[in-house]
């Protein structure tokens, strides 16, 4: 009977080391403590994935719903102690701007009628997952608002699959024009010349696309003066650029995870990912595309020498099914690609910080972004982790992940 159970034990063990066990480049460190969480969130996607096939909801709903379950015992354990939050003086509110909630934190009062910074946040999480009100970005924008002397406002858009886009973009706009308002910023102390955009991921995604309409929009009088993004999602006509080749299976964000995301953002057919990841969609190959666009998007030309390595340009071996683009409604327009702005909108767009990571699929649309905006005359920060990974700025557990925020927090001290 012993042998028997040291036996379930060993194959458990062995069982339990095969599912969280994944290669990882010799240059990521703290590489178990990665496994861990990514075995844990592979898990809850499964976890969803499976309910849904059992009729118990959407898989996104309940993919939510277990994150919101961590979250709540985050919180738990910081209540009690056993977790640092941060930013304890910081005061937080809740309120609605353009008729979107928003999360407000402001910092201790510093001299009468001194003015502050102000920073406007947009979430990632693959516009589906992902809170103001979650401990990551709760602790990141109360470290913001503490440290930066800032006001930092968190925006709460809404979420896929409830809504498409472009709901959560208008959403993220029409909050950055009420606060803009003049009389908005003095109710909050904030001098009208240093308001940042910014956001990771897919909220990077959104930063961008807010910060280039409000360069242009000629109504809006106070612009922002700086964007910082995060590892941001910039476009999906190319999902075969050089980081997507090499990270396809680097956590925590898989490349079918990606295209999961962009798809269901645009709402399109879930059926169709397979299409996607084999880049068929891709307009580099479609007649009607003119150069000009293309241009926009060839990393060939865009991405340095370093990063482009022997990777090809390549795609389309489902060209037989014909071009999947146009199945998926929006991959063209610049509010879900801002990568493909036009110069002469990127010209008008403030100075950017871009944090990338070499470990992420979308290391590739971040650095794009930068040569394309340096092309515009924009000055830009580029700030590259060679041992980053994805999400790594919301892992504060994480070496890495202390040290992006470090990085990120220093450029907004000295630039805004």
């Amino acid at each position: 009977m012993r042998s028997s159970f040291v036996i379930v034990i060993l194959l458990w063990t062995v069982a339990v080391a095969y599912y969280v066990y994944i290669p990882l480049p010799a240059t990521i460190n703290e590489q178990w403590k990665l496994m861990l969480l990514d075995a844990g969130l592979r898990t809850v996607i499964k976890m969803g994935d499976v309910g849904e096939w059992l009729g118990l909801g959407h898989a996104i709903l309940l993919i939510r719903g277990s994150m919101w379950g961590l979250e709540g015992l985050k919180e738990l354990m910081e209540a009690s102690g056993l977790a640092g939050g941060g930013g304890g003086g910081v005061r937080v509110s809740e309120d609605t701007f353009g008729g979107v909630p928003v999360r407000v934190y402001e910092p201790p009062a510093g001299g009468e009628g001194q003015l502050r910074r102000a920073v406007m946040y947009y979430h990632g999480g693959g516009w589906a997952l992902g809170s103001a009100k979650d401990g990551s970005y709760d602790v990141l924008t109360r470290q913001m608002s503490d440290e930066l002397n800032a006001v930092v406002v968190s925006v709460e858009y809404r979420l896929a699959p409830e809504v498409l886009f472009p709901v959560p973009y208008e959403d993220c706009l029409s909050a950055a024009k009420h606060f803009l308002e003049k009389g908005v910023l003095g109710k909050y102390l904030v001098d009208p010349q240093r308001v940042a955009v910014s956001g990771d991921s897919a909220g990077g995604n959104l930063a961008a696309a807010v910060a280039q309409q409000i360069a242009i929009d000629d109504s809006v009088s106070v612009k922002f003066s700086v964007q910082a993004l995060v590892y941001p999602a910039l476009q999906v006509l190319d999902l075969n650029t050089p980081s997507y080749q090499q990270n396809q299976a680097i956590p925590i964000l898989y490349r079918p995870f990606m295209v999961r995301f962009w798809l269901q953002y645009l709402g399109a057919d879930p059926a169709i990912l397979p299409l996607l990841v084999a880049n068929n969609h891709s307009f580099l190959h479609q007649p009607s595309i003119t150069a000009d666009m293309r241009a926009r998007v060839d990393w060939s030309v865009l991405l340095p020498a370093k990063h482009r390595g022997q990777y090809r340009p390549g795609g389309g071996a489902e060209a037989s099914r014909g071009w999947v683009g146009k199945e998926v409604e929006g991959v063209g327009d610049v509010r879900v690609s801002p990568l493909l702005a036009e110069l002469a909108v990127l010209a008008r767009c403030p100075r950017a910080y871009v944090l990338t990571c070499e470990h992420d699929v979308l290391r590739d649309d971040g650095l794009m972004y930068v040569r394309r905006l340096q092309d515009a005359g924009i000055t830009v920060t580029s700030h590259h982790l060679d041992d980053g990974f994805h999400g790594c700025l919301s892992f504060k557990h994480f070496e890495i992940g202390k040290r992006a925020c470090r990085g990120y927090i220093a450029w907004l001290q000295e630039n805004l």
